[in-house]
């Protein structure tokens, strides 16, 4: 009993290193992604390092639903490889010890981590995806810093574009300027030159004040051309020349935060109980909006019925058409007549088809709303469900292969986890499009896995020759002798066609 715990403690040590480092691993090269996807964000806005210290802190969680069943697929692999390729796999099966008295320590370890995994998707990734998202929206309204180079056009500063020829270092000053102002329009845009200018920040931060010096401005006066009578041709202009010119500039410098409650009511802000109250809500009054658009369908506009003092009432002329053959009376009206009467049937049936449809625009707001929902709430136990997957995956397979390092399993995680990615986002995609239901979509990549996981782990506690080529060619002989024979007992079974009548029988 006392070796079969120290086992156990050997067995843990070894898996639980590499599932740290396996981890902060993967959450590096994760994050090093989502860095690059919002890269054009951070680069230039001239923010404090404490933000961008809180964009990383944010990042981080949110990669952790990846990184998590991929750190404890590569973990797996690496441990039970090392232990197959050290034969110390092979001793503790020669002393008795099956494969899943072996992974016992390392299921109750995974199982507690999935336990976090559940509590950490329900608790934490709400409110970090909530403050990140908050913080992206207002590093994307941020003003870009304010640099200017020499020798290019700059158009960092909305409805200006502006042009140094040569810079003072020292001093800051400007020289050669030409200035593009296109803030009121392409069609009223002014052009300035300058010998020399200076650009600063107002006191609050909230504007730019630009001083030019001798120079001059062409200002294109094409409002007061669309005034004027329609036979001028020519578009006036007013140019002005001036020793010394002040203009001030709206350039918000300052970093202001986005209003967080805004994205309050988003499914991925919430927790399991508020995507429950949620969902349950919108379903009612997705299931009422539908109600009472059914009524209105068949009480006002339901062959020509009226809503008259809470009774349904039909229309006098139907009720009188009705005495008729409704094509006898068509048959006998003129072609003119009969023009009228189908123009004014298409009409009606057009304004039908288009309310129709607009009620269905309204139903599908909430149904997307109730789908983006419920694949937050299945994601928060799908990902739990994940990591319990590929350690069944990978412990069994690191004991097949019997490859330890950083070779052989970091190349079948890198697959198995493509393969993973692909299935779930396949699943998600047909979920949100409503092609699937949504928790058919969700859980697509458990449906699918675990059956291997199952095969695996019977494989590596039978001492399968897994990846045996010869054992697979003998699986597929005995394939093709069983179908031959099946084939000849069908042909056996087959009844003999029976002659012709008034054929000749020899």
């Amino acid at each position: 009993m006392k070796t079969v715990k120290k086992i156990d403690i050997y067995l843990l040590k070894n898996f639980l290193g590499l599932f740290v480092a396996t981890f902060f691993i993967c959450i590096f090269i994760l994050l090093m992604q989502f860095v690059w996807i919002h890269v054009k964000d951070l680069v230039g806005k001239g923010v404090e390092v404490s933000v961008l210290a809180e964009f990383f802190v944010y990042a981080v969680a949110s990669v952790v639903p990846l990184a998590l069943p991929l750190a404890i697929l590569l973990a797996s692999l690496i441990s039970f490889g090392n232990l197959g390729e050290k034969f110390e796999l092979t001793a503790m099966k020669a002393a008795g010890i099956s494969l899943f008295r072996i992974m016992r320590p390392l299921t109750i370890a995974i199982a507690f981590v999935c336990v976090g995994a559940f509590f950490f998707s329900n608790n934490v990734l709400p409110k970090s995806q909530m403050k990140l998202w908050a913080l992206i929206f207002s590093l994307r309204q941020k003003s870009p810093e304010l640099e200017i180079p020499v020798g290019e056009f700059y158009d960092g500063i909305k409805g200006y574009n502006i042009y140094v020829r040569h810079k003072d270092p020292k001093t800051g000053m400007l020289k050669d300027l030409m200035i593009y102002d296109y803030s009121n329009g392409f069609q009223n845009a002014t052009v300035m030159v300058a010998d020399s200018g200076r650009l600063a920040f107002s006191e609050d931060k909230k504007y730019l004040v630009l001083r030019l010096y001798n120079g001059e401005s062409f200002e294109n006066l094409s409002q007061q051309q669309q005034r004027a009578t329609k036979t001028q041709k020519n578009v006036p202009y007013r140019r002005e020349t001036f020793a010394q010119k002040q203009m001030l500039i709206d350039f918000d410098a300052e970093f202001n935060r986005y209003d967080e409650s805004v994205l309050q009511d988003q499914h991925v802000s919430k927790n399991f109980v508020q995507l429950v109250q949620s969902i349950d809500s919108v379903q009612v009054l997705a299931h009422e909006k539908s109600r009472e658009q059914s009524q209105n369908l068949v009480s006002n506009r339901y062959f020509g019925r009226e809503r008259k003092e809470g009774r349904q009432l039909i229309a006098p002329e139907v009720a009188e058409q009705r005495q008729y053959d409704v094509d006898s009376l068509f048959a006998h009206m003129t072609p003119m007549q009969q023009r009228n009467v189908m123009s004014v049937a298409v009409e009606k049936a057009t304004a039908q088809r288009d309310q129709v449809e607009y009620n269905a625009l309204l139903l599908d707001d909430n149904q997307r709303y109730i789908r983006k929902h419920e694949i937050e709430l299945y994601r928060k136990f799908t990902l739990a469900f994940a990591c319990l997957i590929f350690f069944f995956i990978g412990a069994p397979l690191g004991a097949i292969i019997r490859k330890g390092g950083l070779g052989v399993p970091v190349i079948i995680s890198v697959i198995m986890f493509i393969i993973y990615y692909i299935i779930d986002n396949t699943g998600y995609k047909m979920a949100r499009e409503a092609l699937w239901p949504c928790w058919a979509g969700m859980w697509l990549s458990s449906f699918i896995l675990l059956p291997i996981g199952i095969f695996l782990t019977y494989k590596a506690a039978t001492d399968a020759a897994l990846l045996n080529p010869e054992a697979w060619l003998k699986v597929w002989e005995r394939g093709v002798v069983q179908a031959k024979r099946l084939a000849r007992k069908l042909r056996r079974k087959r009844p003999s066609k029976s002659p012709l009548k008034g054929d000749l029988v020899k």
